[in-house]
């Protein structure tokens, strides 16, 4: 196809022979043919803005065309664009949405019929259209009562037929009668509201159109501004001096960008997608010229995407804050009350009194600690935010350089509202103004499934959670947060830990320990003494180490709990870690905290602030503490009934190290049912109240070869997620296999005929003769497009005569089912697990001995190794 046809007239020789109609099969071709051309110019680097223009005139030219083909243009008929193709935008494969606009309801049989030909025609060469076929009448009543409708006519153009019904129609749409601004306004902005709070900005399969900071967000100012200035374009609002011209700038440039993205996004996927889906992403970034770097080249695109819609997501707010002004006439209805010299309350707002203001570097960050004092100020005026960008995009230097700027910063975190200034000094963007390396982070992402956030959106919901600890109504969700928040002996600290924690990612290296060096010179350079930057650099490097030990170590062992104490040296910093670590967790994404961390971090810092006031002199006496937890048990069983020459045979069956891991009640709790166990059946306890924040599963039956391996077989395939396991045999070998189990949304296991699921599926399972695995579920569609290569490491392990062994692996459905088969085709017995899930990643750790209760050899490590490595990169075989 010449390059004369996407700019010109649609050909008729290039669709079929000149003296005959067009037919779908050769529209099709011609379709499918501009669309290589486009694809071909976009990866050229041509400007996508022409690029779906020319989409939009070459489907004009084939639909004029087809329409006077079908002799359409002898009926009192118009055929009018409206939507997207209407404003003469066209991506790929962009929905086509028409308007047959016609003078009566009754058409009569001709027309009817060549209307029917014609959309006929457009479906079969594969034009994906909407359609409605309406009087004027019908038109202007159904615009009246569906904003969505009448925003689409605002649009209208018309592209073949009757040119005195379109006029008409025209008019009409543009009558005050028809959506006064004002009602205009308050329903596109209701319609904002709406579609914000279905999605996040920060999504990691972001929609393109639909999330904040989308192309929605873009239109709607367009949209508005139709309605209340007639305008046709954005660049006239310029002319109407609502819209500075850098601000059209950066809009137009914002837009090109989201249009790149959906051109490519159509491109890729072949259909209208407007979904960045995992998927497809690495192929957009691919398309759109990015390449692997220190950042993978689709992180560096999506860190693109996020700053793009963050920029968006200001200016919408600050023009949409505008148009109120303009249309509904509210300013003087707000309540202004002086705050000083320069600044007073506008309702929510804070409006600074003079434009020139922000002149002084120090008055930009001043603005924000007066948010921080008047609990009432939730937003920025309008006309104040325009001044305020402006000065923020006029700084040199970043403004901590300024000696005035660096005291009033440190007022702000020293403020018990500091964090909701230091909120809202991250969304305008102050706070990258302010410490360079924010700027870094912003829209920094990591292509998993885990981080479900920027970087710095991440930390920001990290000082948000910070600020949730001291909120009454939270003491539920976090018991002890909410306590230690108003013990630590200064706040600002914590909150300087919080926005130095991650700061450091993307640049390559350990960002813990480069976070740590930044946060000391912030410090110094901020006039904190050098234990208050020594604390600060301390939880920066640190900020994993409790999660670390809490979710991956067996917390039940004295070691481990004192080798963490050892790291944490006292009560506070303890505590500041326990709070920093919480507020971390919880602002990963939605899914990662739960009840099983919880209880799982409360045991550690407990645990640890015994060892702490106990001292290191003073180790725990394990003779002691079995005997304690025997004495407990055996009170509670023999008030139930259970005789003791009964409970003593049971217990001389089984190890010290049994009553060790397991407590009192939970001793107790098996040890009955056991006792009343009478036939040779498999035992399966699943308890019915929470243990530890989780559904607590115990199996005892005579031990035998992969019994790990079926137990995870059958609670993959019932959709249960494990996160800790205790293998334990007795001295006559029957197994004692502890494990903590949860629903994939990380909650308990509640409902009583789940329990009964579970519990006959594994009772059926393990009381079969030759248990085989079974086939499990296909691995999902988020999870293909992430490559996690198996690792099996080995690591120094605490216990004698055991091995320490770590694998990281894709969480592949039947995963810690193929790890137990492996173990006994290694003649590996296993000890324990902890099982962690990190997105697509699975993290876990395994205590393993030799089938003869020795500590795998260097040969035997190598052969595990080998045979997991092998196995888990092979689709699973039964």
């Amino acid at each position: 196809m010449s390059h004369a046809l996407s700019t010109t007239k649609l050909h008729p020789l290039k669709l079929i022979a000149r003296d005959s109609m067009i037919t779908a099969l050769s529209a099709k071709a011609a379709l499918v043919e501009q669309n290589l051309l486009l694809l071909n110019r976009f990866k050229a680097k041509e400007q996508v803005g022409e690029l779906v223009r020319q989409r939009c005139q070459f489907v004009d030219d084939l639909l004029k065309q087809a329409w006077q083909d079908f002799g359409l243009d002898a009926q009192a008929i118009a055929l009018i664009a409206v939507g997207g193709y209407g404003r003469g935008e066209l991506h790929p494969h962009s929905d086509i949405d028409l308007l047959f606009l016609v003078e009566n309801e009754d058409l009569g049989k001709q027309a009817e019929a060549a209307l029917g030909q014609f959309i006929t025609f457009l479906w079969d060469a594969s034009l994906e259209i909407g359609h409605s076929v309406r009087t004027i009448a019908e038109t202007l009543i159904q615009g009246r009562g569906d904003i969505t409708i009448a925003t689409n006519l605002l649009e209208a153009r018309l592209l073949a037929g009757s040119e005195p019904l379109f006029d008409v129609l025209y008019d009409s749409i543009r009558q005050g009668d028809f959506w006064p601004s004002s009602d205009f306004f308050i329903a596109k902005r209701d319609e904002q509201q709406a579609r914000h709070a279905k999605a996040s900005a920060f999504d990691l399969e972001p929609n393109l159109k639909t999330c904040p900071g989308g192309l929605r967000d873009i239109q709607t100012i367009a949209w508005v501004a139709m309605r209340h200035f007639d305008a046709a374009r954005l660049e006239e609002l310029v002319q109407y001096e609502f819209l500075e011209p850098q601000e059209l700038e950066e809009l137009l440039e914002c837009q090109s960008f989201l249009w790149e993205l959906r051109f490519a996004l159509h491109s890729i996927s072949g259909r209208d997608e407007n979904r960045l889906l995992f998927d497809l992403q690495r192929q957009v970034a691919e398309l759109m010229g990015y390449e692997d770097a220190t950042q993978l080249a689709v992180e560096q695109l999506m860190k693109r995407y996020y700053r793009t819609v963050r920029r968006v997501m200001e200016l919408n707010e600050m023009l949409l804050q505008l148009f109120k002004r303009a249309t509904l006439g509210h300013t003087k209805a707000l309540v202004i009350q002086p705050i000083d010299a320069h600044y007073q309350r506008r309702g929510i707002f804070i409006e600074a009194l003079n434009n020139e203001l922000f002149n002084n570097a120090e008055e930009i960050v001043r603005l924000f600690l007066l948010v921080a004092k008047n609990s009432n100020i939730k937003g920025i005026y309008a006309p104040t935010l325009r001044s305020l960008r402006l000065a923020r995009r006029a700084q040199t230097q970043p403004l901590m350089e300024h000696a005035g700027c660096r005291q009033v910063f440190m007022e702000i975190l020293r403020h018990p509202r500091g964090i909701a200034a230091l909120s809202l000094m991250h969304k305008h963007g102050v706070l990258s103004a302010y410490l360079p390396a924010w700027r870094n982070i912003e829209g920094q992402m990591q292509f998993d499934l885990f981080h479900a956030y920027t970087v710095d959106e991440h930390t920001h919901r990290l000082l948000l959670n910070i600020e949730r600890f001291s909120q009454p109504e939270q003491k539920e969700e976090f018991p002890l947060g909410s306590v230690l928040i108003n013990q630590l002996p200064k706040k600002g600290l914590l909150v300087l830990a919080a926005i130095f924690h991650d700061i450091a990612k993307g640049r390559g290296g350990d960002h813990s320990k480069l976070g740590a060096a930044d946060a000391l010179a912030f410090c110094k350079l901020h006039g904190l003494n050098d234990h208050d930057g020594r604390l600060v650099a301390w939880l920066v490097e640190h900020h994993l180490v409790m999660s670390v030990t809490a979710q991956r170590r067996d917390i039940s062992d004295p070691d481990v709990v004192a080798d963490f104490a050892g790291k944490v040296r006292d009560a506070v910093h303890l505590s500041y870690l326990y709070c920093l670590t919480v507020a971390d967790i919880c602002a990963t994404n939605e899914k990662t905290w739960n009840s099983w961390k919880g209880s799982l971090l409360r045991d550690l810092y407990f645990s640890t602030q015994r060892v702490l006031a106990r001292g290191k002199e003073k180790p725990v006496d394990i003779r002691a503490r079995v005997r304690e937890y025997q004495a407990k048990a055996k009170k509670e069983l023999l008030r139930r009934g259970i005789k003791e020459k009964d409970l003593d045979a049971l217990w001389q069956r089984f190890k010290a190290d049994y009553f060790l891991r397991h407590q009192p009640n939970q001793v107790a709790w098996h040890a009955e049912a056991i006792l009343k166990h009478k036939h040779d059946a498999p035992l399966v306890l699943i308890s019915k109240h929470t243990t530890r924040g989780g559904t607590e599963l115990f199996v005892y039956c005579p031990d035998r070869p992969k019994l790990f391996a079926t137990v995870m077989a059958v609670l993959d395939n019932k959709n249960i997620n494990v996160h800790d396991a205790n293998i334990m045999t007795s001295k006559d070998n029957y197994a004692l296999d502890t494990f903590i189990i949860l629903e994939q949304d990380g909650a308990p296991i509640n409902q009583l005929s789940r329990i009964q699921s579970i519990r006959k599926g594994l009772e059926k399972a393990l009381g079969a003769d030759s248990p085989k695995l079974p086939r499990f579920r296909k691995l999902s569609r988020k999870m293909k497009p992430f490559n996690v290569p198996t690792q099996v490491s080995f690591l120094p392990s605490s216990r004698h005569g055991t091995s320490m062994m770590e694998l990281i692996a894709l969480d592949s459905p039947g995963l810690l089912a193929k790890v137990g088969d492996i173990f006994y085709r290694c003649g590996v017995t296993l000890l324990g697990a902890k099982i962690t899930t990190i997105g697509e990643r699975a993290e876990d750790f395994f205590m393993l001995q030799t089938n003869e209760g020795l500590q795998l050899d260097v040969t035997q490590e190598m052969r595990l190794r080998e045979a997991l490595t092998h196995a888990l990169s092979q689709p699973l075989t039964n």
